[in-house]
């Protein structure tokens, strides 16, 4: 269920008075955000302009592609922020972390060179506790996220909004802990696919 168009236009009287505190805050984020969009893209040029440098592994694409997706609705959506009538440090430096881990994971999945391994599954695997264990504390950092931004837009998202970022915690746990090659297959890109249809369904515009 939605927002009414009620609670959407009442938010909005809020948005001029604290519209520049919103566009301060918004520079930083923006400019970590840039930083995840640019290691990603970064990454995903050199593959393909050097091909037979490294072994690319498709679990490790799934996953780029998990967090491109993840990084651009972020930024799409944190626009409602806009609408909290009062900042505080602790939720300046909240939504900074929160940022912030979208910055981790994307180096984690493009570090700088790869000498010491024998492509990106060796790599991949030999990272995932590091890897998952920032997956899941981003999807538990949304979760805050989206209480911050009202109780109403969290019951918007319905009960599917919990149960799969809590299903999402519990599989990088296994993740974590498995090297199951078929396992992370179907980890990786269910979790793209959900996160592409998720933003489809519920991101797809602002109001």
């Amino acid at each position: 269920m939605m927002p009414e168009n009620g609670d959407l236009m009442a938010q909005s009287a809020a948005l001029p008075a604290n519209i520049d505190l919103y566009l301060h805050v918004r520079v930083l984020i923006g400019i970590i955000l840039g930083l995840s969009v640019t290691r990603l893209v970064s990454g995903i040029a050199a593959l393909v302009a050097h091909p037979g440098r490294y072994r690319i592994w498709p679990v490790h694409l799934g996953w780029v592609a998990w967090a491109l997706v993840n990084v651009v609705t972020f930024w799409w959506w944190e626009f409602r922020l806009s609408l909290i009538p009062h900042w505080t440090f602790g939720l300046y430096f909240f939504i900074c972390v929160y940022a912030s881990m979208y910055y981790f994971l994307s180096v984690l999945l493009f570090p700088q060179d790869l000498e010491e391994y024998k492509g990106y599954q060796d790599y991949f695997l030999s990272r995932r506790r590091w890897f998952f264990g920032f997956a899941a504390l981003t999807e538990a950092l949304d979760v805050v996220d989206s209480l911050i931004k009202g109780e109403a837009h969290l019951r918007s998202l319905g009960l599917e909004y919990l149960l799969a970022n809590a299903a999402f915690i519990l599989v990088c746990g296994v993740a974590a802990i498995t090297r199951n090659l078929r396992f992370h297959m179907l980890f990786a890109f269910g979790a793209a696919i959900y996160e592409i249809s998720f933003f489809a369904r519920y991101y797809a515009t602002l109001n």
